[in-house]
C-alpha cells in the first residue's frame, strides 16, 4: 500500500471552515428597561461576534444583528452614574473632555451602551464591522420592523431564548 493511499483510508475526515456566504444572519430585539449595562454589553456582543452558533468560527463574521430599545432606562449599580467618566481626547494640547455617566445618560444615552458593548467586542477590522450591526435606539420604537426581529430576554437563561 503506498503511503497516500493509507494516509486518505486512515484519515477520511477534513477540518470544517465556515464560510462568510454560509453565515445565517438573524435580528434580535432587545429591551434595556432595567438592565445592568456591563451585563447586558457582554450578552449583546456574544451575539454581535456569533459565539451562540454552533458554527462559529472567530475569523468570519457569523454574528447576528442586535436592536436594543429603551436604552435610556438601563441600570447601574453602586454609585457609577457619579464615579464614572467618559473622556475623550481633540488631539490638540489641553484637549481632553471629560463627561459623567449620568450627563451622557441625559445627551446621548445611546452612546453609552455602543461604549459598552465596544469595549468587549476585538479590536480589529472584523470588530469594528461586528460593532456596526448593533443598532440602539431610545424609546420603545425602532425602524427595522421590516427585518421582523425576534424579542430576546437576557435575563437568567438566555441561551433558552436563541433556540426559539
Amino acid at each position: 500500500m503506498t503511503p497516500e493511499a493509507f494516509l486518505e483510508e486512515k484519515m477520511p475526515y477534513k477540518t470544517y471552515a465556515p464560510k462568510p456566504e454560509e453565515a445565517q444572519k438573524e435580528w434580535w430585539v432587545i429591551d434595556a428597561q432595567g438592565q445592568t449595562l456591563g451585563r447586558l454589553a457582554s450578552q449583546i456582543a456574544y451575539i454581535l461576534r456569533g459565539k451562540h452558533k454552533a458554527n462559529y468560527a472567530q475569523h468570519v463574521d457569523m454574528g447576528d444583528f442586535v436592536i436594543v430599545i429603551n436604552c435610556e432606562k438601563i441600570h447601574v449599580t453602586g454609585r457609577r452614574l457619579d464615579q464614572k467618566y467618559y473622556h475623550r481626547h481633540s488631539g490638540y494640547p489641553g484637549g481632553l473632555t471629560s463627561i459623567r455617566l449620568r450627563d451622557q445618560m441625559k445627551q446621548h444615552p445611546e452612546r453609552v451602551i455602543e461604549k459598552a458593548v465596544k469595549g468587549m467586542m476585538p479590536n480589529h477590522t472584523l470588530g469594528r464591522k461586528q460593532l456596526g450591526k448593533l443598532k440602539v435606539y431610545v424609546g420603545p420604537n425602532h425602524p427595522h420592523e421590516a427585518q421582523h426581529p425576534k424579542p430576546l430576554t437576557v435575563d437568567g437563561m438566555w441561551s433558552a431564548n436563541l433556540e426559539k
